[in-house]
């Protein structure tokens, strides 16, 4: 054989193995061994959850006067300025006429609309007061939510500002619905405790429990698929098979796990599908969530 022949020859050996090996690589995942890379092992584990309600709302004031003129009069000695702090019945303005006109709360002054030697006329506002040491938050409450939120209630605030978590009492709610875009909503008072830092106007978040359950066995949310009808289930690992279905019943979940009432005791291990693995090794496709194979037919149960 010439050596031009012998080297084609080589060319197309080299090719051949070549050939093999690609082949090879693209055929590996069909027979690594069942479960590897496409399904992630967790086990159930006993644990607490809870679950809230949540509404926003803005940082108020309970206490804010406006004092006012109730005569005409003429303003002769303003005795107090912005951000000064007065108790009940302090001295705030004196008259031309020798009167007095007195705080009606304590707290500090927010606002002086007054002007001394000025003339004014009656109902006229002369100087503002607010009681920063006892503040409220107020929200909206949708009616269909109303059943979480009564009186005398305790509920947990988050001053979003601050990055603060601070106790609240609901103290009020109201007795009529506002009506916005068509939908109706009940405004609901929470008394905050006194925390340094917080301001009128700071927006807050209202958590409200919901549900709770203490000790009992739980999963990640994505462990647990539903069925065509609704059927919550999780798929059981089986030694050198395809992972079977397993219906449990579900509680209570915190958005992030959830409690298995009936099927799962604790240290029970379930699989979850990989999204990362279009196909599992084996050669068989993992479960879409609702039971659905990739094909669209529905998997044995």
């Amino acid at each position: 054989m010439s050596a031009k022949k012998k080297k084609k020859k080589t060319k197309l050996v080299i090719g051949i193995v070549i050939g093999f090996a690609v082949a090879g690589a693209a055929a590996a995942p069909l027979f690594m061994p069942k479960g590897q890379a496409v399904y992630k092992e967790v086990s159930a584990e006993n644990g607490n959850l809870s679950s809230y309600y949540t509404f926003s709302g803005t940082v108020e004031a309970k206490d804010r006067k406006i004092v006012r003129s109730e005569t005409a009069m003429q303003v002769e000695e303003i005795k107090v300025e912005k951000g000064d702090a007065v108790k009940k019945d302090d001295v705030l303005i004196e008259t031309a006429a020798g009167e007095e006109i007195k705080a009606p709360i304590d707290g500090e002054i927010s606002v002086v609309t007054a002007e001394e030697n000025s003339q004014v006329m009656a109902g006229a506002e002369l100087v503002g007061i607010t009681d920063y040491s006892d503040l409220q938050i107020s929200m909206k409450v949708d009616e269909y939510d109303l059943k979480s939120v009564e009186e005398d209630k305790n509920v947990n605030v988050i001053i979003s500002a601050l990055d603060q978590e601070v106790k609240g009492v609901i103290s009020s709610i109201s007795k009529e619905a506002a009506t916005v875009n068509g939908a109706a909503y009940f405004t609901a008072v929470i008394d905050l405790e006194e925390k340094e830092g917080i301001r009128v106007g700071m927006s807050g978040e209202v958590k409200i429990l919901n549900e709770q359950a203490e000790d009992v066995p739980t999963l990640p949310m994505d462990a647990v698929q539903f069925d065509g009808n609704d059927n919550p289930y999780v798929l059981i690992p089986v030694q050198n098979g395809q992972p079977k279905r397993k219906y449990i019943k579900t509680g209570v979940n915190d958005g992030i796990h959830v409690e298995v009432k009936e099927g799962l005791t604790n240290g029970e291990m379930v699989v979850i599908p990989s999204e990362e693995e279009p196909a599992a090794p084996g050669g068989f496709m993992p479960l879409r969530p609702g039971g659905m194979s990739p094909s669209g037919s529905q998997e044995g149960q």
